[in-house]
């Protein structure tokens, strides 16, 4: 017996240093580490231990003879993976973070945002030893995207949270929830409370068509309606028109999916997870049947993963509609190639798979590939999009598209924007307006004449762009933890004027509904209760006051 890793795999690495044999990869000082879809372990080495398993944090790995049948395929993904990529050297011993000297006192670093790339550089740093770290979220609850950006149907993944929660249970971190940097406090106060300033505030913007018709009602961000199922406060009160038969998301990558499997779903199973309860009630009257995922490039360029790709095929009364057209000669010359990648191979045989189903569902999710929308078709309201189809030519880096002269138009009631995200200026620190991220070097915030700002640090999204998934940050936080603690031992960072207890009595003052480490452990609590009863993992308050009131109860 083997164990083998799944789908949920978050590329967190925690397995690779738990394993006694060295047999998993990626590892992350490997090449291929940072676009890795997922970690794979190899069949002929592992000696059937169990760490990994216990390591891992979203429940990933099973033992081959105990895999579901949904997810059997991946002993074959796991093997291709090694029949590729042999074995190599074994694992290094991991360099252990660097300890921090008592004699200098303890180090107190604040930490805007609360969500994965925030708990992996709280986690580094509080590995460090005498550390105090100061959280700080603008919403009343905490986790970020783990919280209010994985899909419903995808539980397991938030599992990672409760590995935060753990670790953060000690008097060293402190929550500062529902404060908001910038605004209830500045740059510059926390600096006079706090060695150092970590921001990991995300990549929350969207990303524009920039075609006509786009502002028209009933063509919305992805961004928006994942918020909107997954109950962020932002977003609790916003309505979407599920009049029509058909939606269009524009781009194919896994939020993509996300939204298309949400669009399609049987409510009553939807109902069983911590989706929004105004969600479910409002896609229980959906006439939606058909979701188009619109691709600029073709079918070997789409930005899906493999594992979510493949999960597509296990959804009850719901065809998955690939072309024949699109399983061209490329794609059976990829296929009958030993060289091609097995990341990619799964993605195209999967493909021709699903182009040879005859399982007509009640409901289909199609994908169309080389597609780009021309424009929002409407008067008052979206009624359609019109698309060019692509060509691709010859270009310095690959295939390029580029539109033909054929234009059709899909009718449609709701158009969802898919094509990724961009970070949002922070008050009072540079920003990088064309690519949208906090300009910086190994995560030390620079200027733009490349200057060091002092004390001041960056980590996630808003640090590298939006790429990678949660585990992803954990290597980035790493980095950047390294770089603060070698400024804190350089003697680079300013010892604080005030201490703890006064940056406490300053957010009291200014924020009356503050919400603390004891205020979200109430709130978590009372959602998993109303969960339980509901039998479901937990109901989710909506909006601040409800979180608030909760909170102070």
């Amino acid at each position: 017996m083997a164990y083998v890793i799944t789908q949920r795999c978050c590329n967190d690495a925690s397995c690779v240093t738990e394993c006694p044999v060295d047999c998993i990869r990626p590892r992350p000082e490997d090449p291929g580490f940072a676009t890795a879809e997922m970690l794979h372990i190899d069949p002929d080495t592992c000696i059937d231990c169990g760490a990994c398993v216990e390591a891992c944090p979203v429940d990933a790995i099973y033992a081959d003879d105990d895999l579901p049948t949904r997810l059997a395929r991946y002993t074959e993904i796991n093997a291709a993976y090694f029949a590729h990529n042999p074995l190599d050297s074994a694992l290094s011993p991991p360099d252990s973070p660097q300890r921090l000297p008592r004699d200098l006192g303890a180090l107190r670093v604040a930490i805007v945002g609360t969500g994965p790339a925030a708990c992996y550089a709280a986690e580094n740093l509080l590995s460090r030893g005498n550390v105090e770290i100061e959280m700080f979220d603008r919403l009343p609850a905490p986790w970020g995207l783990a919280r209010y950006g994985v899909a419903p149907d995808h539980s397991e993944t938030r599992g990672v949270t409760e590995m935060f929660a753990s670790a953060f249970k000690r008097d060293a971190v402190r929550f500062h929830l529902n404060v908001e940097v910038g605004k209830d406090i500045s740059h510059a106060e926390l600096l006079q409370h706090c060695h150092a300033v970590i921001y990991a505030v995300g990549a929350s913007a969207e990303r524009r068509l920039d075609v006509p018709g786009e502002d028209l009602p009933g063509c919305i961000s992805a961004t928006e309606f994942v918020a909107w199922y997954n109950g962020h406060p932002d977003f609790a009160d916003h309505e979407f028109d599920f009049s029509g038969e058909r939606a269009v998301i524009v781009g194919n990558g896994n939020v993509a999916l996300d939204v298309a499997r949400v669009l399609t779903a049987d409510p009553d199973q939807l109902a069983t997870t911590d989706i929004a309860d105004h969600a479910i009630e409002a896609l229980r009257h959906s006439n939606i049947r058909e979701v188009v995922l619109l691709g600029r490039r073709g079918l070997a360029d789409a930005a899906f993963s493999g594992p979510e790709f493949l999960a597509l095929g296990h959804l009850p009364d719901t065809d998955i509609v690939i072309h024949p057209v699109d399983i061209d000669d490329s794609v059976r010359t990829a296929l009958d190639d030993p060289a091609t990648d097995p990341a990619l191979r799964l993605k195209l045989d999967l493909a021709a798979d699903y182009a040879r189903r005859d399982q007509p569902g009640s409901k289909r999710i199609v994908f169309r590939f080389l597609a780009s929308p021309t424009a929002v078709v409407g008067t008052d309201k979206v009624t359609g999009i019109e698309c060019v189809r692509n060509d691709l030519r010859p270009g310095p880096n690959g295939p390029v598209p580029v539109p033909s002269s054929e234009i059709d138009t899909l009718p449609a009631s709701l158009v969802l924007r898919a094509i990724g995200y961009r970070g949002k200026p922070v008050p009072d620190i540079p920003f990088d307006e064309a690519v949208g991220v906090i300009p910086n070097e190994h995560g030390r915030v620079i200027d733009r004449s490349g200057t060091p700002t002092p004390a001041t640090y960056v980590t996630g999204w808003i640090k590298r762009g939006p790429r990678g998934v949660i585990g992803s940050n954990r290597r980035d936080a790493q980095e950047t933890a390294t770089a603060l603690v070698d400024d804190f031992l350089s003697g680079q960072l300013t010892a604080p004027e005030h201490d703890r207890e006064a940056l406490a009595a300053l957010l009291i003052d200014r924020c009356p509904d503050l919400v603390d480490r004891d205020g979200w452990t109430t709130i978590d609590r009372a959602e998993k209760a109303a969960g339980a009863a509901a039998g479901r993992p937990r109901v989710k308050f909506t909006r601040v006051a409800e979180l608030v009131e909760s909170a102070r109860s």
